[in-house]
């Protein structure tokens, strides 16, 4: 008799709750997808200190670039520059507003995915395109053995 009221708790517990979801908190920090179909993300931090815009476009110019998703909880004119990129581009993209997308600088701005699982390393703006960002070398200038050794 317990086997057959299963599918009806089921049915109950979803008109009462909602649909189950798989991994929540992981949708909820990738704007409503999984981690495995992301191949870039750029926080709130990194869309308020830098511009990423060229970077953005190279990635969703990329054939494993399907979707991208927005939080829609960002001033508009932050998100500017990359919905006019990814309409210039042709990229499907959704602004996404529910309440439950932070706009912390931890909190993530824009994530662009795929619709099937890619595992793509890294998936940080910062890390991916280093090539926006000073590299060190340049910062630093040589420093020789024999300057090092008197200069201490």
């Amino acid at each position: 008799m317990p086997d057959n009221n299963i599918p009806t708790d089921q049915h109950l517990q979803s008109a009462l709750y909602g649909t189950p979801k798989v991994n929540p908190d992981e949708q909820r920090k990738y704007l409503g997808t999984f981690r495995e179909r992301v191949s870039l993300t750029i926080s709130v931090a990194q869309l308020e200190q830098s511009n990423w815009v060229h970077a953005f476009t190279q990635e969703i110019t990329q054939p494993q670039a399907e979707i991208i998703f927005f939080n829609g909880n960002i001033e508009q004119s932050q998100l500017k520059p990359y919905i006019l990129a990814a309409s210039k581009v042709g990229t499907n993209f959704t602004i996404k507003t529910n309440p439950d997308y932070h706009v912390n600088d931890q909190n993530l701005a824009i994530v662009v995915a795929a619709k099937k699982a890619i595992h793509i390393n890294p998936i940080d703006v910062a890390k991916k395109y280093s090539y926006d960002q000073p590299k060190q070398d340049q910062q630093t200038k040589k420093i020789s053995f024999w300057q090092k050794l008197f200069n201490k």
